[in-house]
């Protein structure tokens, strides 16, 4: 089993903040040449780290505490209205846990997200290297989620990381012609209901910062936790 304590951790130096306009970032790795159990990757989560393909990390920064990692108990999650249609409108859609892989369907799907919704973003223009690098490597259990509307097509892909006390949703993306169906929200709301389904407690939705209207929907589920000076924070 890992050991904490003798892990090794390699912070950057300042570059520009990818979210916050005119800041400077500094981030905390993971030797990513050490070999990171499921149980170790769960108590990194719970300090507020994350997952980006090999690269376990956390925001580092010296004069800025705006990323602030955020989970929702799925036993005490309580939908609101709105979030039950969008329940209800999505029932058809079958969900089937898949190994990461790469697939010509999946990056399809992935590139027209991108081209569609993150024109703006570190992630565009996409590539297929890029996608395996970010949702392929890394060596955690996990799978990818396919959710499939009746005629058998591919409308969603959720990639999902196992943790011992929950669920880490790394990253998803979705078909951007289906907006009525309020993709992105669904997958968080099936991914809630599969942590009740696997007996587990938490669903781990990254990082959310007050001033990134992109983020805003992290905290439309609740009760939110937040990891504020270290402890994880009920905020309903």
């Amino acid at each position: 089993m890992t050991n904490l304590k003798t892990l090794h951790f390699y912070a950057t130096p300042e570059h520009e903040c990818s979210y916050l306009e005119g800041f400077e970032a500094k981030t905390l790795f993971v030797d990513p040449q050490e070999v990171i159990s499921t149980d170790a990757y769960s108590q990194l989560s719970d300090l507020g780290f994350r997952r980006s393909g090999k690269h376990i990390y956390r925001p580092y920064c010296s004069n800025c505490q705006a990323c602030i990692s955020v989970r929702v108990n799925g036993r005490e999650f309580r939908p609101s209205k709105s979030q039950k249609r969008i329940f209800n409108k999505n029932k058809d859609l079958q969900v089937t846990a898949v190994p990461p892989q790469f697939t010509d369907e999946y990056y399809a799907l992935y590139e027209k997200y991108i081209n569609t919704r993150h024109r703006d973003g570190d992630m565009y223009p996409p590539t297929p290297e890029q996608f395996s690098a970010f949702l392929i490597e890394g060596g955690q259990k996990g799978c990818f989620y396919e959710f499939r509307d009746p005629d058998g097509k591919l409308l969603v892909l959720a990639v999902t990381d196992y943790l011992t006390q929950g669920l880490s949703a790394i990253y998803t993306f979705f078909d951007p012609d289906e907006d009525r169906r309020s993709l992105g929200s669904y997958a968080i709301l099936w991914q809630l209901e599969e942590v009740k389904r696997m007996e587990l407690e938490y669903l781990y939705l990254g990082y959310w910062i007050r001033e990134c209207q992109k983020m805003s929907y992290k905290i439309a589920y609740n009760p939110i936790e937040m990891l504020l000076h270290g402890q994880w924070i009920v905020v309903d």
